[in-house]
Order: structure tokens, then sequence, then C-alpha cells
């Protein structure tokens, strides 16, 4: 059977070779579920609303085509074996066999720069329309998130470098394997491949997968001969700093930091950075109870739409309630009720735990407070406890990244929803601000909650570490 080419799999290519051959040959099975393609969805259907001044589904296909309306969506276009359905059609007044008009195509950027990308898939468009109307579209349209119009030519030049991708794409496709990963893998976290793509990366031993290591900082560390991970865990110190200050790096003593992040990677085992082993979290000691704390937000709408605390006392015997029956304390911010009330309830929890250090993993929450604070014209709250910070001046550890999942996870600790990640909460919060279905909301919750646990065995193992002598530096068994 031959499959065509398409406008998706140029699309795929263009950002990642093995992301095109993966979506034609890899095995479903392998394939994650991406909620960063549901709410991409979902903004291009509010913003198409917002580009059409009638009906959605008055401009619908072939037949809207045939009728000339002012915008044309949903239409599919074949050509030569290969197949395309734009975002967005506009009618111009330019005769063609459909009548006294012709149209060009629209696509929706997600930022307020088009890329390559953008620029060859209106090209195939442009060219894809030639046999419906008669003449291929000399123009096209980019539309940034303001609805901001920008023409971009199709001019030869650009339909050469689309045709050439195309080629490029088709025996990529034919290979038998596919080809090696990307260099920039910081993308990858929105890849319905990357679990497939990590097992492969961490099997090699590649450059990627040491934390603190871009695209950027992979090509130069190759330039100079250190191909993965064990090379550089092997490679000389004052030599990889000279070579990194004779090419003019800003940062050149990165260079002992990164082959030690190599050396614990490789060993498996943390290594911890203070000789004299200070306690990394002192706020604990005789301190009444600790306030778990955890934000959920929708970064594109700018809305921190959870605030999740879960307050944990300190018994008689001197010892934290047990996390997991511990009463979890969600403040929703809904944006009807107005950001006074918020504050409100906010200091009102944290003024009942007074002397409770407020623990979090990462700067979102003590921005967001500090923010909120500003507007209200009060002192943000006292006592936060950045585990992050605590985390990085404490230990070097052998993950790929020092952000909550990895960390935890390298624990032993498990979500109890093993697909639930950020991306999928906001999904989740705009399905529920829609439609209000309570499981949504739920979902939500169930997640936050996990955040602040393992928030807690972060810090659990923070503490138990430093009092046993750093000989709690392997990984937690998985359950």
């Amino acid at each position: 059977m031959v499959h065509p080419l398409s406008d998706r799999l140029l699309r795929s290519w263009l950002r990642c070779r093995r992301k095109a051959w993966l979506d034609r040959h890899g095995d479903p099975a392998e394939r994650l579920w991406n909620p960063h393609r549901a709410l991409q969805l979902a903004d291009r259907e509010k913003r198409l609303k917002q580009c059409i001044d009638q009906p959605l589904e008055h401009c619908t296909g072939l037949e809207a085509l045939q009728r000339g309306e002012p915008a044309v969506r949903l239409l599919l276009l074949r050509r030569d074996g290969i197949c395309g359905r734009p975002t967005l059609l506009l009618r111009k007044p330019q005769p063609s066999q459909l009548g006294t008009f012709s149209y060009q195509p629209a696509l929706l950027q997600p930022g307020r720069h088009g890329t390559r990308e953008h620029r060859l898939t209106l090209a195939l468009w442009g060219w894809l329309l030639e046999p419906v109307q008669g003449t291929a579209a000399s123009q096209g349209w980019l539309v940034n998130p303001r609805g901001q119009r920008q023409r971009l030519n199709l001019h030869s030049g650009l339909n050469h470098q689309m045709q050439t991708a195309l080629t490029r794409l088709q025996q990529d496709l034919k290979r038998r394997n596919p080809p090696p990963l990307t260099h920039d893998r910081r993308k990858c976290t929105l890849c319905s491949w990357r679990r497939s793509c990590d097992a492969v990366a961490e099997a090699q031993g590649e450059l990627s997968t040491v934390s603190g290591i871009g695209g950027k900082r992979q090509e130069l560390l190759q330039e100079l001969g250190i191909a993965d991970r064990q090379a550089l865990a092997d490679a000389p110190g004052d030599w990889l700093l000279q070579q990194l200050e004779e090419r003019g790096i800003q940062q050149p003593e990165l260079a002992t930091e990164l082959i030690a992040q190599a050396i614990v990677q490789q060993r498996g085992i943390a290594e911890p950075l203070q000789a004299d082993n200070p306690d990394p979290l002192p706020e604990l000691n005789g301190a009444p109870g600790v306030l778990l704390y955890d934000i959920e937000s929708d970064p594109d709408a700018r809305d921190d739409f959870l605030h999740g605390f879960l307050p944990l006392s300190r018994g008689a015997d001197g010892r934290f309630e047990d996390a997991g029956s511990a009463p979890y304390r969600p403040i929703l911010a809904l944006r009807e009720h107005g950001e006074d009330r918020l504050w409100q309830r906010l200091q009102r929890l944290l003024a009942a735990h007074p002397g409770w250090p407020v623990l979090h993993y990462g700067e979102t929450e003590a921005i967001a407070l500090k923010r909120m604070a500003e507007r209200q014209n009060s002192e943000p709250p006292q006592g936060l406890v950045d585990l992050h910070q605590r985390v990085r001046q404490h230990w070097r550890l052998p993950v790929d990244s020092y952000g909550l999942k990895a960390v935890a996870s390298w624990r032993g600790f498990r979500w109890s929803q093993p697909t639930a990640e950020g991306a999928r909460c906001v999904l989740w919060w705009r399905q529920w601000r829609e439609r209000h279905q309570r499981h949504q909301l739920d979902q939500i919750l169930r997640y936050n909650r996990d955040d602040c646990l393992a928030t807690w065995a972060v810090a659990q193992w923070l503490s138990n570490a430093a009092a046993s002598g750093n000989d709690n530096s392997s990984p937690a068994s998985s359950d």
C-alpha cells in the first residue's frame, strides 16, 4: 500500500526527522497521547472563530469553496501523491477557474514570529491549490495569536525549498531504521514519541541526557570530540575549561559541572556537594508542622488557577503525620471571584498555621505570591522554602532533569495518575471551565495533591540523607 506524503508529515519532518519516520513506521503502542496536541486544536478552533465572521459550519469543505465563501476550512487537497488540509483558505478578488475569485492559504502560527516550518507549509498549501482553482497561490498569510496578518510571498525560491524538503522527507521515510535522535531535545517533551526516544538516548548515553546540556552545548562538545556521556565523564576538566575559554564561552567554568554531572549519571549514585554535611532543611527543626504547596497554572492564559496545600502537623513524638492521610486543602482561583477574595483565602490558610514552613518545588509559587502581594498592596508571606534550590545546593543527582517529576521519580515516588502532567492538567481545567463536569476537577485536584506528596518525598529524602551521613544517596526501588 502506497501512503501519500502529507502536510502533517512535512511539519513533523521539519521539526525532527526521526519524528516523521516514527509517525509513518513507529509502533502505535509506543506512542503517547499528547495533551499539547489537544490544547493546540482547541486553541485553533477558538482563533478560527475570531478570524471568520460567520459560523464555522458554513465555511467547511469543497462546497464552501465552490460557493466562494470568504473563508474555507477543512478542505482536503491532493496532488501528485501528496495531500494536505489547510487550516484556512481566504478568498481574494482574483479570477480563477472557480469564478471571479480565488483563494490564498492562511496558517495560525502559535507565536509572534513565523518559522521555516510555517513558510514551507504555506508554500505546500499554495501548490496544492493549483489544480483546484487553475492557478497556484502566489501569496499566503501568517496569522499571529493577536489576529494580526503577515503576508508571505510564495515565490519560486520558497517553492523550490518546499519541493526539496518533500524529496528528502520521502528519502527518510524509505529508510529501514529511523534517523538519529535530534540534537536539540528540549522540545521532545511535546512529542508523542518522547518515551521511545528517551529510552534510546539513555541506552546510547547521548549527551542530551546529561542535565544542563542542550542542543548548542551538545554540538560544541561533539566538535571537541566528546561523542557521548561516557566521553564527557572521562574528559579532563582543565582541558575542557581551556577549550571553552578559547571559543569565547561566557561561562567556561561550566566545564567542571558538566563533567561532574556526567560522572554521577554514569555511576547512578548521587553525590553530596558540601563536605561538612549541613542540614539542608533547618526550617523543619522544631516547627509545629509543615505546609506543602503546589500551584497549577495555565501559562498561555497567565492563570494560576489552583493553589494546593497539604498541611502536615508534628506529633508529640516529634514526627510529622502521615502525608497519605493528611487533609488536602485546595483553593481554586476563579477569576469571576476576583483576586481580592483569593488573597484573603490564602492569608487565612497561612495564618491558621503560624510558624509552619511552606515547602514548594521551584520558584513558581514564591513568584506568584510575591506578585499577588504587590497587586494587593500587602506583604508577601514569609517562611517559603524552595526545595529545588536546596537540592541543587546540596546534591548532584543521577537524573537528566532536576524538575520535581524527575527527582521524585528517582526516589521511587509514583503519581496515582501515571499519564498525568502539567499540560494535561491545563486541558482538564479548560474542559472543566467549559463543561463543569466534576470528574475533570477531581482529576486536577488529585494531580495537584500528588505533586504535594512528591514534594514531601523529596523533602524527606533531603532530611534523611543529611541525618544518615549521606548514605541515602542511591535511587529508591520503584514500587
